[in-house]
């Protein structure tokens, strides 16, 4: 296979070569009455429009929207923008590309720490939870989802918006919530397991494909309510497990992103479920501020004020 070009790596006349992500397809008619294919695709370096002009019956079936994509075809200038035009495409897998230098961490945003490493690092947390019902309650819900967490974004236009962000998110969270739980003399194995489960919903109110989007249930049912569902059909395969336990669990998942406001039914109305809306209001904020300085690229001592917090935001 030749040589792989990034998105931000296209030159006018370039025949070009890589695996990139589709991110629209839409079939189009030439004046002319003929078919063809209209795709917006982008890496992490890049968006580019491209056209498929011609075998369109052929190269349609070969993949989809929102599938990542092995191309070649050649870079034109087309009214003041560099475009694509496609003349090989196929559906880009692992098992197949990966010998040729398929990795989806290189065309879609994923975090920069080892999936593996964060998941063997989790489950020694969780090994350390004395109380057996908890412990088994987290293993059953984290294990039986092992697959989808290890890609799984915490979201999709807020923090931890990448590829393994879920997983990297809950891992630092169950981190600071070991670290600071003692300090104020505070149940640490139910924090711990609070940050462990409150966003445990996103597997289900986001389909975690290369582009982000909400599932049905999502859309309708919200992330809060998912995560209850999830967690209360796991107790439910768990003999004898405490009511209170599990009544407390629940409060944490439905109160955790709330801001106090008055007429929100679900507060944090214990010490624990209060700590776990702090840790995850901090850990949250956090990853935000630091993703808005790394992605603002203007020579500047701040950055724009067109961010999550509307602040010109100091750069390190």
């Amino acid at each position: 296979m030749k040589k792989l070009t990034s998105i931000d790596r296209f030159i006018e006349g370039a025949q070009v070569q890589g695996f990139y992500i589709c991110v629209e397809k839409h079939i189009r008619y030439k004046k002319s009455g003929d078919l063809y294919i209209d795709l917006e695709l982008s890496d992490i370096t890049g968006n580019i429009n491209a056209k498929i002009w011609d075998n369109i019956s052929e190269l349609n079936s070969k993949f989809e929207k929102g599938d990542a994509v092995a191309i070649s075809g050649y870079v034109e200038h087309y009214i003041e923008n560099l475009q694509l035009v496609v003349r090989k495409i196929n559906k880009a897998t692992i098992q197949y590309y990966g010998r040729y230098g398929f990795n989806p961490a290189k065309i879609v945003p994923s975090s920069k720490k080892d999936p593996h490493k964060m998941w063997k690092n989790l489950i020694s947390i969780v090994k350390e939870i004395k109380r057996k019902e908890l412990q088994r309650l987290i293993f059953l819900i984290y294990k039986s989802n092992k697959k989808r967490i290890l890609v799984h974004p915490g979201s999709i236009k807020s923090s931890y918006n990448f590829r393994s962000g879920f997983l990297e998110q809950a891992l630092s969270m169950a981190q600071l919530a070991k670290k600071i739980s003692p300090f104020y003399n505070l149940d640490k194995e139910l924090v711990v397991g609070g940050v462990l489960l409150i966003k445990i919903g996103v597997l289900k109110q986001i389909k975690s494909g290369y582009v982000f989007d909400y599932s049905k249930e999502g859309n309708l049912l919200g992330q809060s309510v998912i995560s209850r569902d999830i967690l209360n059909n796991a107790i439910k395969k768990i003999k004898n497990f405490p009511e209170d336990l599990k009544i407390m669990l629940e409060h944490i998942l439905l109160s955790y992103e709330n801001n106090f406001q008055r007429k929100t039914s679900y507060r944090p109305s214990f010490p624990e479920a209060l700590l776990v809306h702090y840790i995850y209001k901090m850990n949250s904020n956090m990853n935000l501020m630091e993703r808005i300085i790394l992605n603002d690229n203007e020579e500047t001592d701040f950055t724009s004020i067109h961010n999550h917090f509307r602040l010109p935001i100091l750069k390190k």
